[in-house]
């Protein structure tokens, strides 16, 4: 399989929620990881204009790219306005044919809003055309390959869906060793501190992804602090139903026996 892992997600500091201990442990394992925001991050802030906005948390995404060692691929539109439509599946199947990756890591299927939703959407079809050159990519690309891709979606944010059902977790991945870089790359994101604590009370953005890693660290049963995942259906993704990051990671790698709970 191919050494490579995409991160497609919707806003500047999702992948460090959700994420980056995963990215971070592929890297050390050989793979070359990348980094795709899908959203400019355009409405995150009370202080700034869009327009600042988007300069300041750009800058800020590129810095935790560096920290986390990843590919930076430029976001593609603003916040609240991800739409699973042709333009947009058009240029995120544009990165994929760039990058072929085997690993795609996301948001999962029903998150607490449409911007994680619809990038789930758009980065699984994205996926799905990874060897289709019928198919016609922004910029316009033929490069397609055949090798297998493996789709893995992160834990929504508040661990259930948005009808407060606790959502199933079906593997866990031991991020205790390179915690203090994910967080580090969080920290990167500092104009969010002011926007979470005013418009989520959140207290800390930092303060968050702690209690988040050790909540899905207890859910394990096994690991202090860790990320959570389900594997997509590997049909018309792969020949067999694989699970690699299981092959990858070992140790730091945990099946739940009981996703359902």
């Amino acid at each position: 399989m191919r050494h490579t892992a995409l991160a497609i997600f919707a806003h500047p500091d999702d992948i460090e929620y959700f994420g980056a201990g995963t990215l971070l442990l592929l890297k050390q394992a050989g793979f070359e990881i990348h980094y795709f925001n899908l959203s400019t991050g355009s409405c995150g802030s009370v202080e700034m204009g869009p327009e600042e906005t988007r300069r300041v948390r750009l800058a800020e995404a590129q810095a935790a790219a560096g920290i986390l060692g990843a590919y930076f691929h430029p976001p593609i539109r603003d916040d609240l306005e991800i739409f699973y439509d042709l333009p947009t599946l058009r240029q995120v199947a544009g990165v994929v044919r760039q990058v072929k990756p085997s690993i795609i890591l996301t948001h999962p299927p029903q998150d607490y809003m449409e911007d994680h939703t619809n990038t789930c959407r758009l980065a699984v079809t994205a996926g799905f055309t990874h060897g289709m050159p019928n198919f016609v990519t922004d910029p316009p690309s033929e490069d397609v390959y055949p090798e297998d891709v493996f789709i893995y979606h992160s834990v929504p944010h508040g661990l259930c869906d948005p009808l407060r059902v606790p959502a199933p977790v079906e593997s866990f991945v031991d991020t205790s060793s390179v915690f203090a870089t994910q967080r580090e790359a969080l920290a990167a994101h500092a104009s969010q501190k002011d926007w979470l604590d005013k418009s989520q009370g959140a207290d800390s953005y930092l303060g968050v992804l702690d209690e988040l890693v050790l909540k899905v660290g207890r859910l394990s049963g096994k690991f202090l602090q860790a990320e959570g995942w389900r594997r997509h259906l590997h049909l018309g993704f792969s020949a067999h139903d694989e699970d690699p990051l299981k092959e990858i990671l070992g140790e730091k790698y945990l099946i739940n026996e009981s996703p359902g709970t």
